[in-house]
């Protein structure tokens, strides 16, 4: 009973901190404290103990995907500074134009995420451009991190075929390729996005009618004016990265994702050489942003190894796991909560799946289907207010207030999410 006390204890208290600003790397491993200690378990001896079960847990997900984040870091940092992802987003805009000034956001950041972009980066990019045209069409700005986060962590982040971790940690579990189950993946991916813009477009309207607008800030950016090179010089990169990565799936599993990352590097560098403002810069910017970003899911991670070596986890995975019915919704509720509690769909895929994919895989569930389930469902509740891409959109892209804006962001990428899941297994079920 205490143990799960802790356990439930521990996890309320990383989203609380997280809430309040704390530094995962300060908040995490205290939290894991609090754990082990109300578990019983000890601090630095015994065969297992809370020094070695964090730092394990932590350093086990480095060594599986420090190059990926550095890769992704680099590429991602190299299409912003060429000025190639404000191109592509600038070209989508302009064809769309102001009226379609949601959907030209929206689909900007899909393009960008499923070629690989990371959406940190995304955001960046592409907040100056919704900025203007939602100043052009009158709309109100709190609904720019709605925008923003929906064509990036929904339909392309999870979809088979997609570049970002969330699609390729369970290839490591399942023996998958990231393309697994790609055509309930497609029928999803279009039903969210339908579901989406419809509901973001509804908030809109219904906000518009109520009188609000666009309110200007003196603090607002202003697009810089600079050559950027032409849209094509930015997609073909993109498609590099989709290409190399479906080409070696099959033969070089999760590491596919290294050589994709690297090529679509190397054709960022080869086409826009000339538009770089700073590469060694650009390198150094990209390296701490993927350190500080591996390491902050590695710091939820270790909290999971902890965790995982507690009575109460095993009670709480033996409860998920023998929940009656379809085995992947046992799958799909077990991922769900813990990407939710730890606020981190990857770091909550890399808890989950070494203790769950054993029993549903033994009990003869699909492993592409598990794939899919798991990918779209770690996309589900880790949007929940304490994430940490949710955090740094709404205040420190758009300077916006939580209150004010996360209930657009939770609608879109929370509620949409889930229904998203719903369809894909009820689509297994059917075709099973």
């Amino acid at each position: 009973m205490l143990s799960m006390f802790g356990l439930v204890g521990g996890l309320a208290l990383l989203i609380i901190l997280t809430l309040r600003g704390w530094n995962l790397f300060i908040s995490a491993p205290l939290c894991a404290l609090f754990v082990a200690v109300t578990a019983q378990v000890p601090v630095f001896v015994g065969e297992v103990n809370f020094v070695d079960s964090y730092m394990n847990g932590f350093s086990s997900f480095v060594a599986s995907w420090f190059l990926m984040f550095l890769l992704g870091s680099i590429f991602g940092k190299f299409m912003e500074d060429t000025g190639a992802a404000d191109s592509v987003a600038a070209w989508i805009i302009h064809k769309l134009g102001k009226r379609q000034a949601v959907l030209a956001v929206v689909l900007a950041c899909a393009i960008l995420t499923y070629g690989g972009v990371s959406v940190f980066v995304v955001a960046f990019s592409v907040y100056p451009m919704a900025l203007s045209l939602f100043k052009d069409a009158n709309l109100p700005r709190r609904f720019i991190p709605a925008a923003l986060a929906f064509g990036s962590v929904t339909f392309t982040m999870t979809s088979a075929g997609s570049p970002e971790i969330q699609n390729w940690i369970p290839i490591q579990y399942l023996g998958t390729s990231p393309w697994a189950a790609w055509e309930v993946s497609l029928v999803v991916a279009i039903v969210m996005f339908v579901i989406g813009y419809w509901w973001l477009m509804s908030m809109i309207k219904k906000a518009v009618s109520r009188g609000e607008h666009f309110v200007e800030r003196s603090s607002d950016p202003t697009l810089v004016e600079r050559e950027l090179p032409h849209p094509v010089t930015g997609i073909i990169p993109l498609l590099v990265v989709l290409g190399l990565s479906f080409a070696f799936h099959e033969a070089l599993a999760q590491k596919a994702l290294i050589v994709a990352l690297t090529g679509g590097v190397l054709a960022i560098m080869l086409l826009n050489w000339r538009f770089f403002v700073d590469m060694q810069e650009a390198l150094g910017t990209a390296t701490t942003g993927a350190l500080i970003a591996i390491g902050n899911t590695a710091a939820v991670v270790g909290f999971g190894g902890v965790a995982k070596v507690t009575p109460a986890f095993h009670t709480a995975v033996s409860a998920m796991t023998a929940i009656p019915g379809n085995e992947l919704v046992g799958a799909a509720i077990a991922v769900s909560v813990i990407a939710g509690l730890t606020g981190s769909a990857s770091g909550g895929q890399v808890i989950a799946l070494p203790e769950v994919s054993p029993h549903y895989l033994d009990q003869g569930v699909s492993p592409d289907q598990l794939h899919r389930v798991v990918s779209i469902s770690s996309g589900a509740l880790d949007s929940l207010p304490h994430n940490g891409y949710v955090v740094t959109t709404i205040r420190a892209i758009c300077n916006e207030k939580h209150s004010d804006a996360y209930w657009a962001v939770g609608a879109v990428t929370v509620v949409v999410p889930v229904i998203g899941l719903a369809i894909a297994i009820g689509l297994f079920n059917i075709f099973a």
